[in-house]
């Protein structure tokens, strides 16, 4: 069968089959168990409207569980396990934890994922505030913000890529592809330098990459949230003799302190994750690691289950309290 039309059968399928359900769901419901009709016709149709929301978030609550909530509880078992040679599971405890634990290569995952989120989100948040608000004093601002924009639609690989050839370092005698070595050279450096391999500051030549992707995404909510900002509490500030840096800092911000709030949050659970620029550029070499490449490493090369799936519980619990707090955040705003 011809891919196009393997895909277009499966969308066919898939919207019929959804249009099905809540068609006969709601037909079961109104004309079966809670009929409109006889003397209980009235407790009836109350029973079915408090059922019907119900019948909508069964799909999305069978979905999470099966990939979500079994994963997180399959994971938390395997991490209390050890593979048995022949087939099988043996019941380990916390072995496992303090197998990781005693490892320096997790501890250097923990130090380096400390450091990007000190960084990432920071600079993320700094710089999409900072284009935000230049950007909607100029005339050409849209197509300012499409650009910086633009690296948010390539993949982390892809941008991983193109950073590694900014990066990239060539024998002196030859001439240099890297961009930052270029510089470097035409500035009065003597030897090209390797970058990704200098310890501590190629960390920082990573975290560049996820920065140029995560400015877009705050740029655009931020410059939305500053779009928002009601019109008459800057014609005050001005009327009152505030300076553009006072407008900003002491009107703009503290009104949209929500927002910034949220993109940060929502850049830093990201970067607990970060993954593919890490393995793209370096492997987790020169000290590199961070935790979801560490876990990928003892679950796919090291065949450690154990250790890979604490490693992947502690990656959860390090996300849950700012997933938690983002919710609550929400609700805050909603009420």
């Amino acid at each position: 069968m011809h891919p196009a039309f393997q895909g277009l059968l499966t969308i066919a399928i898939g919207v019929s089959g959804c249009v099905g359900y809540f068609y006969l769901s709601n037909q079961v419901l109104d004309k079966v168990l809670f009929p409109a009709r006889g003397p209980n016709a009235g407790r009836n149709i109350n029973r079915a409207n408090m059922i019907r929301p119900w019948l909508f978030l069964l799909p999305a609550l069978l979905a999470l569980g099966l990939y979500l909530a079994y994963p997180v509880f399959e994971t938390l078992r395997l991490s209390l396990t050890d593979r048995i040679p022949g087939g099988g599971y043996k019941w380990v405890g916390l072995d496992n934890y303090r197998q990781m634990a005693a490892e320096p290569k997790f501890w250097e995952a923990m130090r380096n994922n400390m450091l990007w989120l000190i960084v990432v989100p920071a600079m993320s948040t700094a710089f999409g505030l900072l284009v935000a608000q230049l950007t909607d004093r100029i005339r050409w601002g849209n197509v300012a913000k499409a650009l910086i924009f633009m690296p948010m639609a390539i993949s982390f690989v892809g941008a991983s890529v193109i950073w590694k050839l900014v990066y990239d370092t060539r024998p002196a005698e030859q001439d240099q592809i890297g961009i930052l070595n270029a510089l470097y050279i035409f500035f009065g450096g003597s030897d090209p330098q390797t970058w990704l391999t200098i310890p501590f500051w190629n960390s920082f030549f990573l975290m560049i990459v996820l920065v140029w992707i995560q400015t877009g995404f705050a740029m655009v909510i931020l410059s939305a949230a500053l779009r928002g900002i009601p019109e008459e509490t800057i014609e005050a500030a001005v009327l009152d003799g505030a300076n553009p840096f006072q407008i900003f800092f002491r009107i703009k911000v503290p009104q949209i302190k929500t927002t910034i709030l949220v993109v940060w949050t929502t850049i830093t659970i990201t970067v607990l994750k970060v993954f593919d620029i890490v393995f793209a550029m370096t492997n987790g070499q020169w000290e590199t690691q961070v935790l979801a490449n560490y876990m990928f490493d003892k679950l796919f090369r090291a065949n450690d289950w154990g250790v890979g799936s604490a490693s992947a519980m502690v990656i959860m619990l390090l996300v849950t309290p700012i997933l938690i707090w983002n919710v609550r955040n929400a609700r805050k705003e909603m009420q």
